[in-house]
């Protein structure tokens, strides 16, 4: 009798030692499998908001950030750059009050930004996607009473400092503006206000 003691006991081991060895094994393969359900790292950063600190942003200055693939521009627009964006005969502009939707819904006004002093458009011509050139002062002489913008070589085309396109150039529409809020010296690109 004694060896059907040990003998059961033994076999209540083993089982319970494969049992456990089994799911372990189980659950090793599975949190591979569960894993790969999930989006990739380079997918939800193709998507993903991007964060930029601006307070070190002079006026005048502008930089570049990355978000989904295409660069960004936020601009520190001064007074006088303020002042000549609003000021520009709307004649001069394909779509001054930007009619066709190319910025969030919340994007209203001449300088088509939240802060006047900020710009945030998406820095690709809506001609071929060339990347026009910064010309803020109006010494640049891009055009007759160039009021400082954007001048893209490629094609000719002009974008004044809110990105709004002018009249008789390639480029159909204005800069795109895409959805962006601030938090704190932070703008956060790819997320509205309304998001948070």
């Amino acid at each position: 009798m004694a060896d059907n003691g040990v003998n059961k006991g033994r076999r209540r081991f083993l089982v319970g030692a494969t049992s456990v060895v089994g799911a372990v094994g189980a659950v090793g393969v599975a949190v591979p499998f569960v894993a790969s359900w999930q989006p990739s790292a380079r997918a939800v950063a193709a998507g993903a908001p991007v964060r930029a600190d601006f307070s070190k942003l002079e006026p005048g200055q502008r930089m570049t950030v990355e978000w989904r693939g295409r660069p960004v521009w936020i601009i520190n627009r001064t007074p006088e750059m303020n002042e000549r964006t609003e000021n520009l005969d709307p004649g001069r502009l394909s779509d001054p009050d930007s009619n066709e939707q190319q910025q969030p819904s919340y994007i209203t006004g001449p300088l088509r930004s939240i802060r006047p002093e900020i710009g945030v458009m998406i820095g690709i011509c809506t001609h071929l996607g060339c990347s026009p050139l910064y010309r803020p002062e109006p010494e640049a002489a891009v055009t007759d009473n160039w009021p400082g913008g954007f001048f893209c070589p490629c094609h000719g085309s002009y974008f004044d400092l809110a990105g709004r396109v002018f009249r008789n150039v390639p480029a159909p529409t204005n800069l795109e503006v895409p959805p962006y809020r601030f938090e704190e010296d932070d703008i956060i690109v790819g997320e509205d206000e309304e998001a948070v």
